[in-house]
């Protein structure tokens, strides 16, 4: 089959293609012709235990053996005990909503912020310029890049964007409509942008002062991409009150199925109870596969000290790529542990992340002038290294 010629015929052209990938192990690809690629974009920050993992390939092989579809008008063990880590990791409170995708998680946390303010007629949320939310109708409206919007209008009514890491722009931009804040720990799709620490305190003190929601977008900034659980954790280590920070709720996906396509939303017990029967559901949220993929996503990060790893991977990266700086148009390089963005001074990143892929390196654009390396988080030095060695080779 001409794989390139049977999705020109059958398959809606979204996306900008290139590859015809065949199969994976670890951080390598391998195409339809056997040339090998070393993988250091994840599948956008999803295969978190790289590919083919044979811990996972157990775990979904076995659950599929036993039930892999029931619905969630039953009870599932896989999924209550994923659920348990998670809100473990949240503080140990609060309520989990399992999806299917990173979109689905946050449809569910901006439904929470408009019921919270339904009552009182309160709807508006704010959200950042350059943000990315999902390709829902709230989706995009929540977006902050209008080219997301181009087409869709009219734009579901009541987002209001304003500049990332601008605590004087959300203030200025508070109507007596405003019932939630939403950001992106890091601005992913937006060109690796983490939020500053004031900012993130800032916006909680502010949004608990005006009886708001705090929104966090998580879904590939989150789960450990950033060498902590979620990248609010890695920015506000060490900082004064950083330890008491939680937002209202927070959307997750990507790396927690480790390829697994699943979601899942975490809502602090004050807003949980208005996510009643009827309010939201979904068919195969939660469900046996997903709930195995989850937790053993978890099992082998704890077992094999993944944490420890992508730290020191990511500050690997960092010092191999900030020389660069002033070379070849880069003028910045940022982000933490697995999830660092190299920003060019023009739109060049698309032809760049060609001219990699064509040197066996296999990387993911942010936008027109950011290149992001998003590894898994179990990548070795070694690989670090070569990725590197064609990158630095390549611009």
């Amino acid at each position: 089959m001409n794989v390139p010629e049977t999705y020109q015929r059958c398959i809606l052209n979204t996306a900008r293609r290139s590859l015809v990938l065949a199969r994976g192990e670890g951080a390598k690809v391998w195409d339809a012709d056997g040339r090998e690629y070393l993988d250091l974009g994840g599948g956008i920050a999803v295969n978190c235990l790289g590919h083919a993992h044979p811990d996972m390939l157990r775990a979904l092989s076995e659950q599929a053996g036993r039930l892999i579809h029931t619905s969630n008008f039953y009870y599932s063990e896989p999924a209550a005990r994923l659920a348990e880590r998670l809100v473990g990791f949240m503080g140990g409170s609060g309520k989990i909503f399992f999806t299917n995708s990173g979109a689905e998680s946050n449809e569910c946390i901006l439904k929470v912020a408009r019921k919270a303010g339904n009552a009182t007629g309160r709807y508006e949320i704010i959200t950042a310029l350059n943000s990315f939310h999902g390709r829902t109708f709230a989706g995009i409206a929540a977006t902050g890049q209008e080219k997301m919007k181009q087409g869709f209008e009219p734009m579901l009514p009541g987002f209001v964007h304003v500049p990332y890491n601008d605590l004087a722009a959300v203030e200025a931009a508070l109507t007596p409509r405003t019932i939630a804040v939403m950001i992106e720990g890091i601005q992913g799709e937006g060109g690796i942008t983490p939020a500053s620490a004031e900012y993130l305190l800032g916006l909680r003190k502010l949004t608990r002062e005006r009886g708001m929601l705090l929104l966090f977008d998580a879904v590939q900034c989150g789960h450990f991409r950033t060498g902590c659980y979620q990248s609010y954790m890695r920015t506000l280590e060490g900082v004064s009150g950083g330890g008491d920070f939680r937002p209202d709720a927070l959307s997750m996906a990507k790396s927690l199925g480790g390829g697994f396509p699943m979601g899942a939303a975490w809502i602090s017990d004050e807003f949980a109870p208005l996510m009643g029967p009827g309010s939201h559901n979904t068919t195969y949220g939660g469900g046996p596969l997903a709930g195995a993929a989850g937790n053993v996503v978890l099992d082998v990060i704890e077992r094999d000290g993944l944490v420890a790893n992508i730290r020191a991977r990511g500050e690997q990266l960092l010092t191999g790529l900030r020389p660069l700086i002033g070379r070849s148009g880069i003028v910045a390089v940022r982000g933490f542990g697995g999830m660092i963005g190299v920003v060019f001074e023009d739109e060049r990143a698309g032809d760049v992340v060609k001219k990699l892929a064509e040197a066996g390196l296999v990387l993911v654009a942010a936008g027109t002038k950011v290149i992001r390396f998003l590894p898994p988080l179990n990548v070795t030095a070694a690989e670090i290294d070569r990725g590197l060695e064609i990158f630095s080779g390549a611009v």
